[in-house]
């Protein structure tokens, strides 16, 4: 997959390691997320997700991208492609820098996305976590719908969405 086709509004790139510092900062900025699914993002936790692979995946299957306006890093997503099956893409994490929020900038950018992905794709999936009404919120506005899936972690429930492409 070719990344910058995923948006022609922002720069897109891989993130790494050198990336952290500005990750944290549009992390530190989306307080509410982390009242949901604690805890708070830290250098250890990000390193963690830049590798995390579901169970089957290699990591030719993960895209974890960096928006870029600017030279300033607008959005985060952690992408799995072909899972949970070869025609379905997964966000495992979306989080716009606050900022930016409340002026369409994140919903725009997903229907970019989708627009790119519905080219290999039938499916975009996700979830985010119970009780938190902002993530909610947006993702029901973006076409996303319930699919009765729900999945349990240690401290939260998981509500899976799905969007056909």
């Amino acid at each position: 997959m070719e990344i910058q086709s995923l948006s022609k509004t922002y720069k897109v790139s891989r993130l790494d390691e050198t990336s952290i510092p500005s990750i944290l900062r549009l992390c530190d900025g989306n307080p509410i997320y982390y009242r949901y699914a604690p805890p708070a993002a830290s250098k250890e936790s990000i390193e963690e997700e830049m590798s995390a692979l579901p169970k089957g995946k290699e990591s030719k299957d993960k895209y974890y991208l960096g928006f870029w306006d600017n030279g300033k890093l607008a959005a985060v997503m952690d992408l799995i492609v072909k899972y949970p099956d070869a025609k379905t893409a997964w966000i495992g994490f979306f989080m716009m820098d606050a900022a930016m929020q409340g002026k369409g900038n994140g919903s725009r950018l997903i229907e970019e996305i989708c627009c790119c992905l519905k080219r290999d794709f039938s499916f975009i999936e996700l979830g985010y976590v119970k009780g938190n009404l902002q993530s909610e919120h947006f993702w029901l506005k973006n076409k996303f719908h319930p699919t009765g899936k729900v999945s349990q972690t240690e401290n939260y429930e998981i509500i899976v969405l799905q969007r056909p492409l």
